[in-house]
């Protein structure tokens, strides 16, 4: 089947990601009318007709109404003849409560997981595509015969890494739980690791007790898969900061930033720029010389053709 027999559609926060899919896979973009009743409820309609065509829909689960969004579009499409459907998830927006840790506890990625599991299903299946989740069991929580592809970002990761700081430095971590994948990437980059050691004050604070690494005089970029407020970050940095670091920079796969975190950071004084990925529509609000965004499509188109 030809690239011409594919549509890309989106969700209306992700519009901009899917144009520019659909310009660099050589595919349709198709079109969406969505508007609101006076209560509040969300009216849509797929314009575009579909029958016969593998879809390829984007939208992260930033929020519930994004999800139900996404949701609600793809239980249409399914329902009015894709012949596929490719559900593109940059960021999956409901990775901390991947597990209950007291009882009685909603484990939200799971929820969401089932919802996901229940679109119906094309004639030739339905696919969902995640972007360097936070949590790797995520996949496992869908059920049916949906399938789940996950993809790496380590290529925007290390070429991210490159542009802040050369070829020596040392690859970070904000804690020792993230040190694994952190350790896989200073491999391929060919640099030494670090991370740092925690410990809990109370339930509500950590504060670092060690780091593992010499950085005395060096260039050190710390990765964190997904930064929201800070906090971490910030901890970490000033414990590299504290061990005689020479620069400190940051790279992370979702950037979130809510209200006025990333201010709070750049202010912080620790931390000299943040390299990010668009996964998170609000990062193109953001973007400017503190913080520089990286577009994901070329790397999820590259992913669809590869499954293809």
């Amino acid at each position: 089947m030809s690239t011409k027999s594919k549509l890309v559609f989106s969700i209306r926060s992700y519009s901009v990601m899917a144009k520019t899919m659909a310009r660099l896979g050589g595919w349709e973009h198709g079109e969406i009318e969505v508007t609101q009743f006076p209560d509040g409820e969300r009216y849509q309609r797929i314009k575009t007709t579909i029958t016969g065509y593998d879809i390829i829909l984007v939208g992260g689960t930033v929020g519930d109404s994004e999800t139900l969004e996404l949701y609600d579009l793809a239980c249409a499409m399914a329902k009015y003849g894709a012949r596929r459907l490719d559900v593109v998830i940059p960021y999956f927006g409901y990775s901390t409560m991947e597990r209950a840790v007291k009882p009685g506890e909603v484990v939200t990625a799971k929820t969401r997981a089932r919802l996901l599991s229940s679109i119906p299903a094309s004639a030739q299946g339905n696919r969902v595509f995640f972007l360097d989740l936070h949590t790797e069991g995520i996949p496992h929580y869908l059920e049916g015969d949906i399938t789940a592809c996950h993809v790496y970002g380590k290529s925007l990761v290390m070429k991210a890494a490159r542009q802040l700081a050369g070829k020596n430095f040392v690859l970070a971590s904000t804690d020792a739980g993230r040190a694994k994948w952190v350790q896989s990437l200073a491999l391929d980059l060919n640099v030494d690791a670090a991370f740092v050691f925690k410990k809990r004050i109370d339930a509500r604070r950590t504060a670092v007790s060690a780091v593992s690494a010499h950085v005395q005089g060096r260039a050190v970029v710390i990765y964190d898969d997904m930064i929201r407020t800070g906090g971490s970050l910030l901890n970490a940095a000033k414990a590299y900061r504290d061990a005689g670091a020479a620069s400190i920079d940051v790279v992370t796969t979702h950037g979130l930033f809510p209200e006025d975190s990333l201010e709070k950071i750049r202010l912080s004084g620790l931390i000299r720029a943040i390299h990010t990925t668009d996964s998170h529509p609000r990062t193109r609000e953001l973007a400017g010389p503190f913080l520089k965004v990286h577009p994901v499509a070329p790397l999820l188109v590259q992913a669809l053709k590869d499954h293809s």
